[in-house]
């Protein structure tokens, strides 16, 4: 953001927000290493990571859309006589 210094940046500020950034996406690439760990787990136990993923996606819904989602997978599964 520019100051009233006629287009001088506040070094400061920009470092102390690239910084922050950054540890924001180290923290990031680290909770991705521990999903997908606990994914690994889940397949070494048995469980297909794909399904988990598909449920994990499908309880974020509120409760009308995950039934309208139901129905309409229905319905197109009807549809191509699966």
């Amino acid at each position: 953001m520019k100051n009233a210094n006629h287009g001088a940046i506040d070094n400061q500020q920009l470092t102390s927000i690239i910084e922050r950034i950054e540890k924001l996406n180290e923290e990031t690439a680290a909770i991705a290493a521990d999903i997908k760990e606990v994914y690994s787990e889940a397949k070494s136990a048995g469980f297909d990571p794909k399904y988990i993923r598909q449920m994990i996606r499908l309880r974020k819904l509120d409760p009308d859309e995950l039934m309208e989602t139901d129905e309409l997978t229905q319905m197109y599964r009807n549809a191509l006589g699966l």
